[in-house]
């Protein structure tokens, strides 16, 4: 059975995966806030993922287009609010060391996913964490997902930034 998604959680979809890697972006790149978002909305960057087929190998897929506004806001308010967002975050970890451990990978996507919880009332909270426990699932596949999803909900439960 097909599950039917529309076009606008679909786009919103995309500009969460996309906010994830602008915000990878910034933790290797000098680049600047409006130079980022023109070149991920122009598809100058982040316009294809890698998908792995154990038939084929490895390919590029084009991803769907993404809510550009929804973006925008995602990363403008993520990097506006980092510091915020970081010590938020390390208070719900049990050392608060833990987050600088964290790969650029995944502390791209507490962040975006933390900024969501906190400063985002016209999304239920479950739809947030849902998303953001299948973007971690898209890249990573051990306990990692899992992690999100329990910190997740422990923020969603007592978020205070």
């Amino acid at each position: 059975m097909v599950k039917y998604v529309s076009e606008k959680i679909r786009k919103k979809s995309g500009a969460r995966l996309s906010a994830v890697q602008a915000i990878y972006t910034t933790s290797f790149t000098d680049v600047s806030v409006d130079e980022l978002i023109t070149n991920f909305q122009n598809g100058d960057i982040g316009r294809y993922a890698i998908e792995e087929d154990m038939m084929s190998g490895e390919h590029l897929v084009e991803l769907e287009e993404m809510d550009k506004a929804y973006f925008e806001t995602l990363v403008r308010g993520v990097l506006g609010k980092k510091e915020e967002l970081e010590n938020s975050l390390r208070s719900y970890l049990k050392d608060a060391s833990t987050y600088e451990h964290m790969n650029a990978t995944m502390q791209a996507l507490f962040l975006c996913a933390v900024y969501e919880l906190a400063f985002t009332t016209e999304i239920d909270t479950k739809v947030i964490i849902q998303e953001y426990v299948d973007l971690a699932y898209a890249f990573f596949i051990k306990n990692e997902p899992k992690m999100v999803n329990a910190i997740l909900d422990q923020i969603a439960k007592n978020i205070r930034i």
